[in-house]
């Protein structure tokens, strides 16, 4: 059995407003290097313990991943942002 800091935990929110989970077997390290390869593709397939899960990636609009994915840097990479809430929005910090 893996160890818990061996998955990376991704969100995939699609056009349609759905979102879904899962936990991919990898580290964020090895997840962050292949990310670009996985979401080029035109299908990702995911096989889970009961059943197996192909994705059309075009119906993909944004991937949230857990933990954070610090490896990935150049254009279009930002850090040490925050999420801005309702609850946040306006607030002095």
């Amino acid at each position: 059995m893996q160890s818990q800091d061996s998955f990376t935990q991704i969100t995939l929110h699609y056009i349609n407003g759905e979102t879904e989970s899962f936990d991919i077997p990898m580290t964020p390290e090895a997840f962050s290097e292949q990310l670009a390869d996985f979401l080029s593709q035109p299908w990702l397939t995911l096989h889970l313990f009961d059943q197996t899960v192909i994705i059309l990636t075009s119906q993909i609009v944004k991937v949230e991943a857990t933990p954070q994915l610090t490896q990935l840097e150049g254009d279009g990479v930002f850090f040490d942002c925050q999420r801005v809430t309702a609850l946040s929005r306006g607030a002095k910090v």
